[in-house]
């Protein structure tokens, strides 16, 4: 069983491991970009998505008292998301994986670019509702789509005047309950054979081993220095995915 483990399932377990503990979110966006070279996207997202689970457990826990204070918040984002997610599943049968492949680096790209001019932006600090049904909607879509749900509401959050605390404590468990849901219907379609069970448990142990160094560095940075952390590895892994794809699709 052990020569069935692929070097890629190891290496995006370990960078989405990593990137979830750090910033609560991003297992999909850094392990995908692995996945989607060795498996097709069901088996991909069946996986991401559980792995982004088991992983983010240990982030809720860490502000599950300030998670009791931002209820009203997330459910503004979550409550919107429950209509997206199976839409998302949908189109996760119909979606090429090259596609999907430029989403997860265009989503990179777009979160790296995004951290980089987000000084020259403005900060709302009023209640936005509708934003954030809006953006709870489409967040829930990319979830079902690919584990996703995670990218949007953490460059719309940035935009609020909220310390790192208060921020996590509305993304992370928007995204782990979105990933959750979406695990739970991929379980009743099937998704979950065997080989895909197997590759489960090893994909775990490796992120959460990585996770607990992005947790040790969360807990000891600073806003600013953790968020450019995370628009480097986002950035470069982003390029480095849109790069490969697009010569492929040139000598292809």
């Amino acid at each position: 069983m052990v020569s069935e483990i692929p070097v890629f399932l190891i290496l995006g377990a370990l960078v989405g491991g990593f990137v979830n503990g750090l910033a609560g979110f991003g297992t999909a966006l850094m392990a995908l970009g692995f996945w989607l070279q060795i498996m097709p996207p069901l088996e991909a997202v069946a996986l991401v998505v559980v792995v982004s689970c088991v992983t983010g457990i240990q982030g809720l826990w860490i502000v599950r008292k300030t998670v009791q204070a931002q209820w009203r918040r997330l459910a503004r984002f979550l409550i919107p998301a429950l209509f997206g997610i199976p839409l998302g599943l949908f189109c996760l049968h119909l979606i090429n994986p090259i596609w999907l492949k430029f989403l997860v680096a265009g989503l990179m790209i777009a979160y790296g670019v995004f951290f980089l001019v987000r000084r020259n932006l403005p900060t709302f600090s009023r209640s936005t509702p509708i934003t954030d049904n809006a953006i709870g909607l489409v967040s829930g879509v990319l979830g079902g789509l690919a584990g996703l749900s995670g990218a949007l509401p953490a460059m719309w959050l940035a935009l609020r005047p909220w310390p790192k605390e208060e921020t996590r404590a509305v993304l992370q468990p928007f995204s782990f309950a979105t990933l959750l849901i979406s695990a739970v219907l991929l379980a009743i379609k099937g998704a979950y054979t065997p080989k895909i069970l197997f590759w489960l448990v090893v994909a775990s142990l490796a992120a959460l081993t990585s996770a607990q160094l992005g947790v040790f560095i969360y807990r000891r940075s600073t806003s600013s220095q953790f968020r450019w952390l995370l628009i480097i590895m986002l950035f470069l892994s982003g390029m480095a995915l849109m790069t490969t794809e697009l010569v492929d699709l040139f000598y292809a």
